[in-house]
């Protein structure tokens, strides 16, 4: 289940909008989209009405979404958002959009290119009739646009620009040519990944989420399909739809994110912190001990409440090193106060990479100066950056 994608077809060049190449009929691969996560199951005894199941149809009947980046149909962005041009606009005229290569439910993943550069274009359609629903995404869309639109950081997707033209609202960022980590995981065989693979992805994730939080951001939901790998197989935070700003988490009401990788205090709409996101870390440093789905065997509400109520994890590994076991125990505690901040993670994740590179067995954090200390005692030398290579 990997990218796969034809050449891009240029053969024209655009005329004020966004050009729209032919969509090949092979089938997408199916990823759950921020606007979907927090609640893949309808509350029990509610069902789809006509009117939603009609337009769900009407959609899904459309070719490629892209069709609809017209400027006929486009809201003028001066009278939508009071007056002036917002600079991450996209310039239609620049975008030239390709393949489909992923869908959720209410969005769908384009290979394209911008300015010369290739991006991916993520479009998400606003329901005409679920008025709450349309709140919903359209609120997402600004989320995301306003945190990416901000964040600059090796291991953050890069946002490029954005547009807002009903029904179709875009993101476009780079593009990662090697997919999800999720999709990674699943190409490999259970409890494959070697130690050196394994801390070099976590250290690009975490590094990533101690940036993310030094700007006072919560994700909400991180997990394997939320980050992407480049042609380097460096991981990219992405999908900051459901984020917010710590300051403001006391007010949010309701569960975000994706049941698998809920903390248990948010799964239960109980207070929550930044220590949401160290939760999903242990399940998706988990993730990369095993190549396995957490949970798996369960659905997600099964997952939900068993993490939340009965405060069982998924089985951890029996061949990984056992210092990364314990940092995912940590990292998934149940109670919160007992799971470490980023910046202990990458303390941790870079201690154990210089143990590795010199030779020395992986040791608990707490132990690693005392055992630093007489290496360079010995050796005369100072340990150097992490650099460990991705064996793919």
């Amino acid at each position: 289940m990997g990218f796969c994608f034809g050449p891009l077809r240029l053969g024209w060049k655009s005329s004020g909008k966004a050009t729209h190449l032919p969509e090949p009929p092979s089938s997408s691969v199916s990823l759950p989209s921020s606007s979907s996560s927090s609640s893949q199951f309808r509350r029990k005894g509610s069902l789809p009405s006509e009117t939603e199941i009609m337009e769900k149809k009407r959609w899904d009947s459309l070719e490629s979404w892209s069709m609809l980046l017209e400027p006929g149909n486009a809201e003028s962005l001066e009278e939508v958002e009071g007056g002036y041009r917002e600079e991450w606009m996209a310039d239609l005229s620049q975008l030239f959009i390709g393949n489909k290569f992923a869908s959720g439910s209410h969005s769908r993943i384009y290979r394209g290119i911008y300015k010369q550069r290739a991006v991916a274009v993520k479009m998400v359609r606003i329901p005409d009739q679920d008025e709450e629903k349309r709140a919903k995404l359209e609120e997402q869309f600004k989320s995301e646009v306003s945190f990416l639109s901000r964040l600059y950081h090796p291991n953050i997707v890069q946002f490029i620009a954005a547009c807002k033209k009903p029904p179709m609202y875009c993101i476009i960022t780079e593009y990662m040519s090697q997919g999800t980590l999720r999709m990674y995981l699943h190409k490999k065989e259970p409890y494959s990944l070697s130690t050196e693979t394994i801390l070099r992805l976590a250290l690009d994730i975490s590094r990533g989420m101690q940036y993310l939080h030094s700007q006072g951001v919560i994700h909400r939901d991180l997990k394997s399909d939320n980050l992407l790998l480049n042609d380097e197989m460096r991981v990219k935070v992405a999908d900051f739809g459901t984020s917010c700003l710590e300051t403001k988490s006391r007010k949010s009401k309701g569960n975000m994110g994706t049941y698998r990788w809920m903390a248990p205090e948010m799964i239960k709409e109980k207070p929550y912190t930044r220590k949401v996101d160290v939760y999903s870390f242990g399940i998706v440093l988990w993730e990369l001990t095993t190549a396995l789905v957490p949970f798996q065997g369960m659905t997600p509400v099964q997952a939900a409440y068993a993490a939340a109520e009965k405060k069982l994890r998924p089985p951890l590994s029996t061949t990984c090193q056992p210092v990364l076991n314990n940092l995912i125990k940590l990292c998934w505690s149940a109670n919160p106060t007992k799971r470490p901040d980023f910046s202990y993670i990458v303390s941790a994740l870079e201690k154990y990479d210089e143990c590795l590179k010199e030779g020395l067995p992986l040791v608990a954090h707490r132990e690693f100066r005392i055992k630093t200390s007489l290496v360079q005692m010995f050796k005369g030398c100072n340990p150097t950056s992490s650099s460990i290579p991705v064996h793919a």
